[in-house]
């Protein structure tokens, strides 16, 4: 997969160009890598979420009600958070609200290197254990199941609904396994500042159905 991505370049030069906006006709630079745009990206961005979560604590709130009003739940939908890490956006206040309107929540749990993430129903006050890379996780004895609806961490996004993560795939492999047994929704969620003109997509990149920031729904 790896080589595969290499081997896609896109005549743009580095990251600079897709925090910009677009030109027409487009700027042609010397062809660089993806794996290589990706990583600019993830460095500036990272930046960008900092600065974003620094200047507005109250984001996953406002998320929550962005969310609630322009994304419909069906009864009884299964619907997979995330428990956030560092300076990502807070979805907690939004499973609490759609858990109060009945759908159950799960959380993602990763069960190894390059396989897809499983999810495990949630509770508030059930004990969660640090997984890979320290994210907290329900314990094994929680119940499994395929959510309905899953809201996705980023680093970035664009108005194409491509995701910029972190580079272990996971999401991406599990967007794909899960599209091919049932109808599922995937939402990125981010602040609003995490938005740029282009992200660089490869072919094993899953792409969102919607994203969702503090102030709007794409």
């Amino acid at each position: 997969m790896q080589a595969m991505e290499d081997s896609i370049a896109t005549g743009q030069c580095g990251a600079f160009r897709f925090l910009g906006f677009r030109t027409n006709p487009p700027v042609t630079y010397p062809p660089i890598h993806l794996r290589q745009q990706k990583q600019e990206l993830r460095r500036l961005l990272d930046a960008r979420r900092r600065e974003a979560a620094a200047q507005n604590p109250q984001a996953g709130l406002m998320l929550r009600d962005a969310i609630l009003k322009n994304v419909a739940f069906p009864a009884g939908c299964t619907v997979a958070v995330y428990h956030a890490r560092g300076t990502e956006i807070d979805p907690m206040p939004l499973a609490d609200a759609l858990r109060n309107q009945g759908c159950p929540i799960a959380l993602p749990v990763i069960i190894g290197k390059k396989k897809p993430l499983l999810f495990r129903t949630y509770y508030p006050g059930d004990a969660l254990e640090l997984g890979l890379f320290g994210i907290h996780e329900p314990l094994p004895e929680a119940a499994t199941t395929d959510p309905d609806i899953i809201f996705v961490p980023l680093l970035g996004f664009d108005n194409h609904k491509n995701r910029l993560g972190y580079g272990g795939g996971y999401y991406d492999r599990t967007l794909t396994q899960l599209r091919q047994r049932k109808a599922i929704i995937a939402i990125g969620i981010a602040y609003s500042q995490q938005e740029v003109a282009e992200i660089p997509a490869g072919l094993h990149d899953a792409p969102l159905d919607k994203v969702a920031t503090e102030l709007q729904v794409f």
